[in-house]
């Protein structure tokens, strides 16, 4: 898509400034600057206007400006996306990180979440309550992105991936009409987001379930490099028989010296005997380094991720879907290990299981539904360091060791706008009907988020541009 030009930007402002009436419009100055900072460092992308909004009026008259003036818009939530697509570069960045509101309904076990608020809001506003949420790994990032693209983390054996835990989406269409998406109100629409990520229009809030749970138990185990041949294999078996209450991440990263080291991070979340039980099976994988693994709380696992990986450094990812742990991943994961180029960088492999894979395929967007590891592949160096090059090319060295091990397509919040292999395969038997659904909800395409796959039916917008091209 073209840049907007000088014209259609004084447009856009003018109109914005007229029709903005509680949030803020901001070409320069503070405002500005804070949409502009995210998670990646590295995204370079500079929008020509924010909108800082207060409410969701601000939100409808934002893209119904971008409309009437053909400038490309975005959504920034968490600004946690790793390729960057929370800011439209030259374009209309739409701000919602000032919407981090948090209702909780104890009796019901549903909270109510602002477009802006991180897991990290959500997680602490039900812990007041002795509830928790389904999240991913890290606070910090944007509760309504993670969930719209999957959400797989440390609670998902006992309750399914983050967007299982919707119950509705208050959302703003391409045409600025607010509506609300559930299994009976746009039950489509509903279907769609839920998966789809945020491409069929801009979600201001959702409902989603709490859970109570009788024990919380997680932390880490780091095993010596040394011992990764015998400790991989030996997890394999594990977690062929994991119960749905154990989620256990692993993976590769530097350790307190900067030598790889074996991370296994188990989250238990039933009896606390029985999980006593099964943490010691997996300590016990090994020699730790090591071993810190207690009772905790939501918000104190979320925090600790937090602090690992902070905003402002640059991030290249990779990611792939492999159906067990086999001694070929084991050997890409060796492969990673030995070759790391930077001490921030790590592989972190997230496990589905349990409820996430009980739930059918077609029930919602999300296209991986059997029993199967997601592995992140995440270069990490500081922004003074000129081995940017060096670092993609690990990542992209352990994700090609791992394609001969994958399933077709990969996971959707971490595939980037040019892994169009992957992209075309990620949402399994549903790839069709989402593409439908986003004729039918965004037929001019105003909302670009997660990747979808190539469509083989023009757009209103593309069979424009081809008569224009044909004149």
């Amino acid at each position: 898509m073209p840049a907007p030009t000088a014209q259609q930007i004084d447009r856009l402002v003018e109109i914005l400034r007229r029709t903005v009436r509680v949030g803020t419009v901001a070409t320069t100055g503070p405002d500005h600057d804070a949409a502009r900072h995210i998670w990646n460092g590295a995204v370079s992308a500079r929008p020509s206007v924010v909108v800082r909004c207060a409410d969701v009026s601000d939100v409808a008259a934002a893209v119904l400006a971008a409309r009437e003036t053909g400038v490309p818009l975005s959504v920034r939530g968490g600004g946690h996306d790793w390729a960057g697509r929370a800011l439209s570069d030259g374009g209309l960045t739409i701000d919602l990180s000032g919407l981090r509101r948090v209702t909780v309904n104890a009796a019901a076990k549903v909270a109510e979440v602002s477009g802006g608020a991180t897991a990290a809001d959500v997680a602490a506003a039900a812990a007041a309550f002795d509830l928790v949420p389904v999240t991913g790994t890290t606070g910090s990032v944007g509760m309504v992105g993670l969930t719209l693209g999957g959400g797989y983390g440390p609670l998902s054996g006992r309750f399914g991936l983050a967007l299982d835990n919707v119950l509705s989406a208050e959302v703003v269409l391409a045409d600025g009409s607010v509506v609300t998406a559930d299994a009976d109100h746009e039950p489509e629409l509903f279907w769609a987001l839920r998966g789809g990520g945020g491409n069929f229009g801009v979600v201001t809030s959702m409902r989603v379930r709490l859970h109570a749970v009788p024990a919380l138990m997680s932390g880490l185990m780091l095993f010596p490099w040394t011992q990764a041949q015998t400790v991989l294999p030996g997890l394999s078996d594990l977690l062929a028989e994991s119960p749905d209450e154990l989620t256990t991440q692993f993976g590769v990263l530097g350790g307190p010296d900067g030598a790889p080291v074996v991370l296994v991070s188990p989250t238990w979340s039933g009896d606390a005997a029985a999980g006593e039980r099964a943490l010691a099976r997996l300590e016990a994988l090994g020699t730790p380094l090591v071993s810190q693994v207690s009772t905790t709380t939501l918000p104190a696992m979320l925090g600790a991720i937090d602090a690992q990986f902070p905003f402002g450094r640059h991030v290249a990812i990779r990611t792939r879907s492999v159906p067990s742990l086999t001694s070929g991943v084991g050997g890409a994961l060796h492969l990673a290990g030995s070759t790391l180029t930077s001490p921030a960088s790590a592989v972190s492999v997230h496990s589905l299981h349990g409820a996430a894979a009980q739930v059918p395929v077609t029930e919602t967007v999300f296209g991986i539904r059997t029993p199967h590891l997601m592995v992140e592949t995440i270069a990490i160096w500081e922004p003074a360091d000129t081995r940017a090059a060096e670092h993609r090319a690990w990542a992209d060295d352990v994700s090609r060791a791992l394609e001969p091990e994958s399933l077709p397509g990969g996971y959707p919040n971490l595939l980037g706008p040019d892994d169009a292999p992957q992209i075309a395969h990620a949402y399994g038997p549903n790839a069709e009907r989402l593409l439908t659904a986003k004729r039918r909800f965004d037929p001019d395409r105003v909302f670009r988020a997660i990747a979808l796959p190539e469509s083989s039916t023009p757009t209103r917008a593309e069979k424009g541009r081809s008569t224009d091209d044909a004149r």
